[in-house]
């Protein structure tokens, strides 16, 4: 993987590299992988039954899964780091294009010598599912912490096979907890414990190296027409930030009108509210964010108007930190960037 060799970062990332060290020395040749049904490299250490619940109800996994499939976002890698390797996964359409891989999924399965998953297909955010993937799939378990899935859908999934979903709402569950549940509900919970610590002894190590961001303030956005999205504390992208020290602006929460969601569209009209030392800018391309900073309505954000602008940009990278993933924190122009890229704006 694209690991930051030089940052105090990629120390707590030991616990996620030492298990695809493993798993790239297991034999797992495509015979052996057929006979046992699906992908794994570590055996569950858990005793099932296993009741996980959430959002919809409670679902019971009565014996250790062979063959999952993911959906939403972070569960795959968080089902890797913990050496299951699904069988079927959701596709990121607007990172990497219809029917890819995301790059540091598409690396695990390499250096594992595991045959690569179906793509399900997912072409407008999950607000429809490729029911027929899914059962061509076969999957005897389907997991999906963080996404957006109804209760209907839940419900026609879990037709299918037994379904893990959020613990409370669409698209808020924390990355530490889409870890947790995740390895809970493939019976290897001390092995996402393990992943879990090394992570996050990495971000306290990034904190410590930049004393500067205790208390600073920030705020991100993603600028649209005639508004701005602003993504809330509820948001995984945002909160991993505290965990550095940094603190959401109250401005953000004060303008809040989403009732609980991890966004809000924000009216240029009101721009000039968002009080924050720092404002991180996610945007599609270089060309995108640079349009956006040129507009008068976004230079009314005293950061901005004052270039303390973090620049998120190119679909790769905005999925990356979007929020990271059990995977995609060692990514080198994610995570490792971002925190020092907002080091130099508050130093500058």
């Amino acid at each position: 993987m694209r690991l930051r060799r030089s940052l105090t970062a990629i120390a707590g990332l030991a616990a996620v590299a030492t298990l695809l060290t493993a798993c790239a020395a297991t034999d797992t040749d495509d015979d052996a992988a057929a006979e046992s049904g699906g992908f794994t490299t570590t055996e569950a250490t858990d005793e099932f039954p296993i009741t996980i619940e959430h959002a919809f109800g409670e679902t019971e996994i009565t014996e250790a899964p062979e063959r999952v499939a993911t959906w939403g976002w972070g569960s795959t890698e968080a089902a890797i780091s913990v050496g299951v390797y699904p069988v079927a996964v959701a596709e990121q359409s607007w990172t990497v294009g219809e029917g890819n891989l995301l790059p540091w999924v598409e690396e695990a399965y390499d250096e594992a010598g595991i045959p690569k998953p179906a793509v399900l297909t997912d072409a407008d955010g999950g607000a429809t599912l490729p029911y027929e993937e899914f059962v061509a799939a076969d999957p005897d378990l389907i997991v999906a912490p963080y996404s957006g899935l109804t209760e209907e859908q839940y419900e026609l999934l879990s037709d299918i096979a037994p379904v893990v979903a959020f613990p409370e709402a669409p698209w808020t569950t924390t990355w530490q907890d889409t870890i947790s549940i995740t390895a809970n509900a493939l019976g290897r919970t001390a092995a996402g414990d393990e992943v879990l610590d090394g992570i996050e002894q990495g971000i306290a190590d990034d904190a410590a190296a930049h004393s500067e961001f205790a208390g600073a303030t920030f705020v991100s956005i993603w600028d649209g027409d005639g508004v701005a999205s602003i993504y809330t504390e509820a948001d995984a992208r945002v909160s991993v930030l505290t965990g550095l020290g940094l603190e959401v602006a109250p401005s953000v929460a004060a303008l809040d009108s989403s009732d609980g969601g991890f966004y809000y569209d924000l009216s240029y009209e009101q721009l000039d509210q968002l009080d924050a030392d720092v404002v991180i800018l996610f945007a599609a391309s270089e060309d995108a964010a640079a349009a956006s900073l040129a507009k008068p309505e976004l230079q009314a954000i005293p950061a901005v108007a004052a270039g303390k602008v973090v620049q998120v940009v190119d679909p790769v990278t905005v999925s990356s930190v979007s929020p990271p993933t059990a995977l995609s924190f060692g990514w080198q122009a994610g995570w490792p960037t971002l925190v020092e890229d907002i080091a130099a704006v508050l130093a500058g």
